[in-house]
């Protein structure tokens, strides 16, 4: 229902959008934003540029992609949706480059109150544990990869609180809401001291690369390329790096 009710609000926003030239246009996953606002205001203000953003679930983006046929950027939170994208031939040729990486971590109350270790922790029942919609959200989507990969069905996770954003999920650890969530490591550096960090080992991990593409759509194609040029250079790693992003591909 709510997927349904989704897609219709896009359907409308695209019917009331006017017909005249649109600003550039990034669609950005939520869970990237910190980094991606304050890289954008110095490109708009480097090139006199009015590049806008819209923060929401990657697979929302992509569906808004789709429906509308507009747009200028596309960044999700994996790579996976790129390549999605460029199965529905939505992605300009030669124009998708790597920025970051996003681990995923277990992230729990401050001081760890229920002694949660391992992913097989998640499966008891004193755990109240919050995951990403995989049909919304990329952490949704490699919270599933994890499970299968390591055996756990996510009937038997006592799983209280579905979110369309990683974001939302690192607010009720903080507000102590719920005991454990899986979210990218990045977010969990948000958090800081109200919450503890619990590592995913390599060998059970699914490590996310995160991509930026331009739009077959966009009105400004040299300007998209230019700031794909510019998030992924040394001041882009530089500002990912600030904002508790992984930069080089873990080991």
């Amino acid at each position: 229902m709510m997927r349904r009710s989704v897609l219709l609000w896009i359907a409308l926003s695209a019917a009331c959008t006017g017909c005249g030239p649109q600003p550039p246009l990034l669609y950005c996953g939520a869970g990237i934003k910190p980094p991606v606002a304050e890289l954008v205001e110095e490109f708009n203000r480097q090139h006199d540029a009015e590049i806008t953003c819209d923060y929401r679930g990657s697979e929302v983006l992509l569906s808004s992609v789709k429906l509308t046929g507009k747009g200028d950027l596309y960044m999700p939170g994996d790579v996976y949706y790129v390549e999605m994208a460029e199965k529905e031939d939505l992605i300009a040729p030669d124009s998708t480059k790597t920025v970051c990486y996003f681990v995923p971590i277990i992230l729990v109350q401050e001081k760890n109150p229920k002694e949660i270790h391992t992913l097989e922790d998640l499966l008891r029942d004193d755990v109240k544990v919050g995951l990403g919609d995989p049909e919304v959200c990329a952490i949704g989507r490699t919270t599933s990869e994890i499970f299968a990969k390591n055996g756990i069905s996510e009937a038997d996770v006592n799983v209280k609180f579905r979110s369309p954003t990683v974001n939302e999920l690192g607010n009720h650890i903080e507000l102590k809401s719920l005991d454990a969530v899986i979210v990218w490591d990045a977010v969990a550096g948000y958090v800081g001291e109200k919450g503890h960090k619990v590592t995913i080992p390599t060998e059970k991990n699914v490590i996310s690369t995160v991509a930026v593409a331009v739009l077959k759509s966009s009105q400004y194609p040299d300007l998209a390329a230019e700031f794909v040029d510019f998030i992924t250079s040394e001041k882009g790693r530089e500002v990912f790096a600030k904002h508790h992003f992984t930069t080089t591909l873990p080991e």
